[in-house]
Parts: C-alpha cells; structure tokens; sequence
C-alpha cells in the first residue's frame, strides 16, 4: 500500500470537543474527518463533497505528533446576535458582544500519513502537497487558523495481521488492542481521548472511538492485532 507521509503545522489550532459550548475546549490532534477536510482543501473538493471523497471505505488515515502538546486559553469576543440582530453599541440588556474564554494548541505540528485507493485522487494530492499548492487554504480547525504543509515521502508499507508487539509513532485507536498489553515507559506522557472517527455526508457523527496518544509524540509500545510497517517509519496504525 502506498502512503504519502508529510506534515502539517502553523501558530495556533482550534479542534473542538463535541460536548464543549460556552467555553470551547480543543482536542489535542485534528480527527479524522478533520484531516479529510484538510486533505479537500488541498486537492480542491467542495466541503459538501470531501467526506464522499475522503470516506474511511477508500481513504486510510494516520497521524503522529510532531511536537509536545501545549494548550492556551485566550479571550475572544463573540458578536451578540442573540435577539436576531446586532448593533454594535450596547441598548439596554443587548450587549454588542459576548467574550468567552476558548482553548487552543499552540505551535501544533503533526505528520500525516495518507493512503487512498483511487490512485488519481492519492497522485493529485501527492503532486500537490509536493509542490506546496492548494487549491483552498488549510486552516487548523478553524479558518483563522491558517495551516502550512510540508512534503516528506511515499512510502510502501506492508500490513501485518498478527499479535506482536510494535512501536507505534502514531495515534493509537484502542480497537487495535482489545485486550492486549500497552508497555508503559518512564518518561512517556500517556492520555486517552474518545474522538470522532467516522463522519457521513450530513456531518453527523456515527462512530466515536477511544485512542491513546504520548503528548509529546514519542512512541508507543504496545502489543497490537494489526498494523502496518514501512521503510524508517516505525509502527503505524490507521483510522
């Protein structure tokens, strides 16, 4: 299987937790369907149309940390258009705005690995990631957030359906391992989160799943039921 390797990064990201309002909280790593939807912008497929494009039945897609997690919380003013409108000087109980406190990643960086199976689309994105081209602008979860992109490699990689212990530079998704042993090292941050891993087309979620990650972007080891090995990549897990 061929897996096109490069990294994604920029100033600050914003990746919102399902269950968050008033006071947004941020994932630590984009989710899947939040990749798909970079992925669309570079290759230039409309938002209504990548989640068909990019679907988990013809796209694979990994995800390492590049650098340590970190987490801010910076004030943002929201405008107020609670009542239907808006003006922008307070008029009795209507404020102009509404200030919240939101949580973002500061300096994220990450490595994507992507496989798909219509070899026109992967040889497009290939070219164009290469070529540091996109058709619409990357952001990191929010608009604002502008996203830069850097080529690495392909990579063959070869899966190996057994019980054996690897490496794992990726994310790991904690159905690989039911059951299994994760060795915890000294030294290693260890968190889990429960993402959103599967997305149709009315952007309704229909798959949440549980992955562990070390904070800042050291492997895992761990006993795994599959995964997939290539050339100076270490273990790789897909979701």
């Amino acid at each position: 299987m061929k897996v096109l390797v490069f990294d994604i990064y920029g100033d600050l990201a914003h990746f919102r937790k399902f269950y968050t309002t008033s006071s947004p909280l941020t994932f630590p790593f984009p989710p899947p369907s939040t990749i798909k939807g970079m992925l669309g912008a570079i290759v230039g497929v409309d938002k209504k149309d990548y989640l068909r494009v990019f679907s988990s039945d013809y796209c694979k897609v990994g995800l390492q940390i590049l650098k340590p997690v970190k987490k801010i919380r910076l004030g943002l003013n929201h405008i107020n258009t609670k009542q239907n409108y808006w003006i922008p000087t307070k008029r009795g109980s209507h404020g102009a705005r509404t200030p919240i406190r939101a949580e973002f990643v500061k300096d994220p960086g990450y490595r994507l690995y992507i496989s798909h199976q219509d070899q026109a689309i992967f040889e497009d994105l290939v070219r164009k990631v290469k070529n540091h081209e996109a058709v619409f602008t990357p952001s990191l979860g929010l608009s604002e957030l502008l996203a830069d992109f850097r080529y690495q490699k392909v990579i063959e990689v070869e899966e190996r359906e057994e019980e054996r212990v690897a490496d794992l530079v990726t994310v790991v998704p904690l159905p690989y391992l039911e059951g299994l042993r994760i060795n915890f090292e000294k030294g290693k941050k260890y968190f889990k989160e429960r993402i959103p891993v599967r997305m149709n087309e009315e952007r309704v979620v229909e798959e949440y799943q549980e992955v562990i990650f070390e904070s800042e972007g050291k492997p895992i080891q761990a006993e795994t039921r599959k995964s997939w090995e290539g050339e100076e990549s270490g273990g790789l897990l897909f979701f």
